[in-house]
Order: C-alpha cells, then structure tokens, then sequence
C-alpha cells in the first residue's frame, strides 16, 4: 500500500474559494479563477455542486452536477470563447 506524505494533496482538482465574484480552481498547483461575469452557471448554486468537480483528463474539468465541461484553455481565455450559456435555461 503507497501511502501520501503527510499534507500531500490526493486531488488534481479541488475549488480551493468561493466568493461573491467567482470561484478559484486549483489544479497541479496552478489557481484559475471563474469569474460568474464570464461562467454565470456557478451564480447561485449550492457549495455542494460546485465542489464536485473532476478532471476525466488533463487541464478538462467537469462538474457532473452542474454538467459544466471547461478546458483550462476557456477559464485562462474566457475572451476567446464568448460563447455564454444562459444560466435561466439550464434551470428551467
């Protein structure tokens, strides 16, 4: 049995804040922020759903509960996709 050492992360994602503006993502001791100007989707939904994140493949993030599927490419560039979901729909 490979045991951590003690205070190594076992997670390659976890939303390490969630504030009034976003919510910031660390993955491989990289901080993205999602700003809910530019991800709408995370805006009034529970700490729970927005905590489930998982990363099926390296620098993709999905959030099974909220089915949000994100690259690192969209959250670092939000400019270059401007492409938003209408958050109303998704909840209807």
């Amino acid at each position: 049995m490979n045991l951590l050492k003690h205070g190594e992360s076992i997670s390659a994602v976890e939303v390490s804040n969630i504030s009034q503006h976003g919510i910031w993502l660390l993955a491989h001791g990289k901080e993205l922020f999602l700003s809910y100007a530019d991800f709408p989707w995370f805006r009034d939904q529970t700490v729970k759903s927005i905590l489930n994140v998982k990363e099926p493949s390296p620098g993709h993030f999905w959030w099974p509960d909220l089915d949000v599927d994100l690259t690192e490419e969209i959250i670092e560039n939000p400019e270059r996709f401007p492409l938003v979901a209408d958050a109303r729909v998704a909840h209807k």
